[in-house]
């Protein structure tokens, strides 16, 4: 019997979901896009797979500022959420050795289920109203989501090279129609494969990585990242891109990616989400974190609201 322990920081929750990814997803995942399933294994990258000379990494934060309630002309109670939230890029430069913020963008939304969505403030404390379906909190949740998904999608097509490729920290969703981009998922909550398949994941090693499968209409692939505990899923990342690429382009982007990506994965010390919280995506996120502001001072311009 082995015993190993999440690297991650419990605060931040844990890189697999505490049974392990069993939840079953409703994806159509065909294993063969790369080799036949009776065939798969840990890959190596191709001899001939190089790194970019320039890689992009786009994420965004959020933070909820004040949850409440708006109560309408005829009194009725509505659940709001008042959030700030942002995205940016930063620009890796692989010749020169240098890596910059080079594109940031902040917003301020009060989500509500009210028919009409009131704004408060003055800017740069300006809340944007935004009307959600549904009448739960958790509606508003899935709603403000969107709107950093957005906005992520938004800075995303901002800074392109010719020789780039885009790293977007989380899905793709709405970047899958930007040239060589892939999503970067650092934590496990669906199971997309068969036991036996989840096996070959779990034995990869650092630098290794999956076949390429087809996940609905996307392309899939699974890649460790190096400096993990040794556990099963301990520093594997699961990283996707369009299904409007061949399966061979596919399959070279899923190289390209094996050969840049562990180059930049964090260190315990210096980060809790370590391996999988990239070094760009860290220094990033506090970078956005200062364009939210003083939330102390944002309650007391939300508490003066009427």
């Amino acid at each position: 019997m082995s015993l190993y322990w999440d690297s991650w920081d419990p605060g931040y929750g844990a890189t697999v979901d505490a049974d392990g990814p069993s939840a079953e997803s409703t994806a159509a995942v065909d294993p063969g896009v790369e080799l036949p399933e009776p065939a798969w294994a840990p890959r190596e990258p191709a001899p001939d797979a190089r790194a970019p000379d320039v890689v992009l990494f786009v994420d965004g934060v959020l933070r909820n500022d004040a949850r409440g309630w708006f109560v309408d002309e005829a009194g009725t109670a509505h659940p709001t959420l008042a959030a700030s939230y942002a995205a940016g890029v930063v620009r890796c430069d692989l010749r020169a050795g240098v890596a910059d913020v080079v594109a940031t963008r902040f917003a301020r939304s009060l989500l509500t289920s009210a028919p009409q969505a009131p704004s408060v403030g003055t800017e740069p404390a300006r809340y944007r109203g935004a009307r959600v379906d549904g009448t739960e909190h958790r509606h508003l949740e899935r709603g403000l989501r969107a709107l950093l998904s957005a906005l992520e999608a938004a800075v995303s097509d901002e800074t392109r090279a010719e020789d780039d490729l885009l790293v977007a920290d989380g899905r793709l969703r709405g970047r899958r129609s930007l040239p060589r981009a892939i999503g970067y998922i650092k934590t496990h909550s669906r199971s997309y494969l068969s036991a036996d398949l989840t096996r070959v994941v779990t034995g990869l090693k650092a630098g290794q990585r999956t076949p390429v499968f087809g996940l609905s209409n996307l392309y899939s692939w699974y890649l460790r990242l190096p400096g993990s505990s040794g556990s099963p899923w301990a520093g594997v990342v699961r990283i996707e891109c369009t299904g409007e690429l061949t399966a061979q382009e596919a399959i070279a982007l899923a190289d390209r990616s094996a050969v840049t990506l562990p180059r930049f994965a964090s260190s315990p010390y210096k980060d809790p989400r370590a391996p999988q919280n990239l070094v760009p995506i860290a220094g990033l996120e506090r970078r956005l974190r200062t364009l939210l502001g003083d939330p102390r001072l944002l309650h007391r311009t939300l508490a003066t609201a009427r």
